[in-house]
């Protein structure tokens, strides 16, 4: 079986993110979305709320699962078995420091390898940090986010509920 590991913050998942884990989810036997924690950002949503909103988003994938860590990539994907790194790319400047993660990753973990999918043109602009800037400024952000998760998101941000 040909497993993917998708690890991110998602906070909150975008219409970019489904987009890799699609396209993943038809390469791959299964593929594990993993919500980490990354120490250098303040999440907006805590691990339990992301992996709720990637759960809702991805309830039409039957090859995908849905986990959180606040571990070591490298070895938490032990956890997983025989993988892959899943890494989604918008930009040049994404590249390069997703290339060192993953040779960092391969350093710590000589078995882990990584693959990169370039993002689909409509989602090159897109990311969560850009997202949450937008709502919560009032602008809509139905064309960035599932509707699944629409409501949620927005309350968060317009409101701090």
């Amino acid at each position: 079986m040909k497993i993917a590991v998708y690890p991110g913050s998602f906070d909150p998942v975008t219409k970019g993110h489904l987009d890799i884990i699609g396209r993943a989810a038809t390469i791959f036997d299964k593929v594990v979305v993993v919500a980490m924690v990354n120490r250098k950002k303040k999440a907006t949503f805590t691990l339990e709320e992301r992996c709720d909103f990637l759960k809702r988003c991805t309830k039409s994938f039957e090859n995908v699962e849905i986990r959180f860590s606040d571990e070591l990539l490298a070895d938490w994907v032990k956890t997983v078995g025989d993988c892959v790194l899943v890494k989604g790319l918008r930009a040049v400047s994404d590249f390069e420091s997703e290339f060192q993660m993953a040779l960092i990753n391969r350093k710590l973990n000589e078995e882990l390898e990584t693959m990169f999918l370039p993002t689909s043109e409509e989602h090159l602009y897109l990311s969560s940090s850009v997202v949450k800037e937008i709502c919560s400024l009032g602008g809509d952000i139905s064309a960035f986010v599932s509707e699944e998760i629409l409501e949620d998101v927005k309350k968060r941000l317009l409101r701090g509920e």
